[in-house]
This record gives C-alpha cells, sequence and structure tokens, in this order.
C-alpha cells in the first residue's frame, strides 16, 4: 500500500471519529460548559502526545515552533467557536456548516498563498453559500435576505469552519517542513493553554463529573484529537490540502448518521435542501476546481 493511499484511508478514519463525536459532546455539554471541556481534553491529548514525541519535541527549532504555534491558533479558535456554537445548534447542522472548511481552503490558498481558482471552485462557493442560507435561517423570518433568523451557534459555527480551513491549509505546510511530530504536538499544546486562558475570562466554568463527561473528555481527548491531528498531521504529506478537505467532507454525514441512530434527529425540508446544496456545492469545488496533485507542497509566494 503507498503513502498516499494510506494516508487518504487513514483520514477517512479520522473523519469518522470526528463526526461520530458531535452527539457525544452535544451530551457532555449539559454538564460541563464548553470552554472547561475543550481545555481539559486538549490538555490531556498535549499530556499524551508529549510523552510519545519527547525526543522530537526537543529537537524543535524556532521555525517548526512558531508554525505549530500559529497551527495551534487556528485549532484553538476553530474549537472553541465550535464548541461554544454547538451548545445552540443541533450535531448535524454543526457538523455540515463545519464542513464547509471544504469550500473555503481554496479560497485561503487563493488569497493567503496566491494560488489560482478554479472558475468551479467559485461555483462550488455559490452554492455552499445557498445553501448555508437555507440550513441557517429559517423560513418565514421576514423575506428571503433577513437575517434575524440565524441562530447564533450557526454564527459561532461559520466562524470555526473558516478557522478549520487555515488550520487544514497550515498544518499541511507546517508537516511537510518540519516534520509531523513536532507540528502534532505544539498545535494541541498551544491550543491547550489558550483555552485555559480563556476559561475565565469568557465563561462562568463549571463541570459535573458525571459518566457523560469522562467518556466525552477521553473519547475526544485521546481520540478526537492526540490520535486524530497526530494522523492528520502525517497524512498531509502526502496529500495536498484540497484533497484533505474533500475526505472531510464525510464527517457531516457521520455526524448525521450518529445523531439519526442516538437522537433521532431529522432534517427538515428546508434544511435538509441546504444541506445539500452546502454537500453539492464541496463537490463541485473539490472534484471539478481541484487542480492539486498528491504530494504537492504549499509554499508562501
Amino acid at each position: 500500500m503507498s503513502r498516499s493511499l494510506k494516508a487518504h484511508l487513514l483520514l477517512i478514519v479520522v473523519t469518522f471519529v470526528w463526526g461520530s463525536t458531535f452527539v457525544l459532546i452535544k451530551n457532555a455539554l449539559n454538564d460541563v460548559t464548553p470552554l472547561l471541556f475543550n481545555a481539559i481534553r486538549m490538555t490531556l491529548a498535549a499530556a499524551v502526545l508529549g510523552l510519545i514525541y519527547w525526543k522530537n519535541i526537543r529537537q524543535m527549532n524556532r521555525g517548526s515552533f512558531f508554525a505549530g504555534a500559529l497551527t495551534g491558533l487556528m485549532m484553538y479558535a476553530g474549537y472553541e467557536f465550535q464548541t461554544s456554537g454547538l451548545r445552540l445548534t443541533t450535531p448535524s447542522k454543526s457538523a455540515f456548516l463545519t464542513g464547509m472548511s471544504v469550500v473555503l481552503v481554496p479560497l485561503v490558498l487563493r488569497f493567503g498563498w496566491r494560488k489560482h481558482i478554479h472558475p468551479w471552485t467559485i461555483v462550488g462557493v455559490i452554492v455552499a453559500c445557498a445553501g448555508l442560507f437555507f440550513l441557517t435561517v429559517p423560513s418565514g423570518d421576514g423575506g428571503f435576505f433577513a437575517l434575524n433568523g440565524i441562530n447564533l451557534g450557526d454564527l459561532l459555527t461559520i466562524g470555526c469552519a473558516i478557522c478549520f480551513a487555515f488550520q487544514i491549509v497550515l498544518v499541511g505546510q507546517a508537516s511537510k517542513r518540519y516534520g509531523f511530530e513536532p507540528i502534532a504536538f505544539l498545535q494541541v499544546a498551544v491550543s491547550a493553554v489558550l483555552m485555559f486562558v480563556t476559561v475565565p475570562v469568557a465563561e462562568r466554568a463549571h463541570i459535573t463529573w458525571s459518566p457523560t463527561v469522562v467518556w466525552g473528555i477521553l473519547i475526544t481527548g485521546l481520540l478526537g484529537t492526540a490520535a486524530a491531528f497526530t494522523v492528520q498531521a502525517w497524512a498531509q504529506q502526502f496529500t495536498p490540502p484540497t484533497h484533505t478537505a474533500l475526505i472531510f467532507l464525510m464527517e457531516p454525514v457521520f455526524a448525521w448518521a450518529t445523531s439519526f441512530i442516538v437522537l433521532h434527529e431529522r432534517l427538515g425540508v428546508r434544511s435538509s435542501l441546504g444541506a445539500g446544496l452546502i454537500l453539492s456545492g464541496v463537490v463541485l469545488s473539490e472534484l471539478l476546481g481541484s487542480e492539486d496533485h498528491p504530494g504537492e507542497e504549499i509554499r508562501v509566494s
């Protein structure tokens, strides 16, 4: 099995883990505030990665430190937006909105790394934005352009998608240049520190150590963070950012399936149309608009 194929398969496994944990996190947030939950699970993940990659961490230089720290900043912001928004929206809707990062990756590459945007990518963005409207703005709220119906949780999750788009691009760049071990540790460690700094400022933290919270921290900390982001950092040495983003498109599908089985959640006609348009926009953007090839390296112009 080639490293490229192995990387693609492992990214699918990572996507399944992320998608299936939306319901778990949603339930855990009944007993813990979102920022504190993130801080604890990131700290657990950072401690595990620190023990595993201690030798690699000792060999870090200034360049790898700043690259990992910048990636960690994007991870921190993305998770804070996502977890805070998940308290105010449904697991499947949160997953679909997070999936918008897939469409945003080519835009980040265009304006941050001066890569050409394929016309099909532009079409995909327009289709996905139309879907975003139908998914987040309820009908009968004052007209097609009325924004008063948008849920705050939806807006926070859109911010999450923007941050994760940058994180995908930055991980691909940093892991190829400095190796995946220090980047995997640094992005999680920096994110954990920032989260603990934010907790006393942004929320009235509380936690009840229920079985749901304990399992939520263990599963998301060890599998959804330590293992998943290590795999992502390794795999993106052999897959371009747009291919990684396309695989991550499967996350809302796994999230919806889990939400349907566990919570019996069903999307309405309008929301289903919006979700379908977002997925269609992602497919148009990534399948018809992708000009990347496996192993392509992103370089700052």
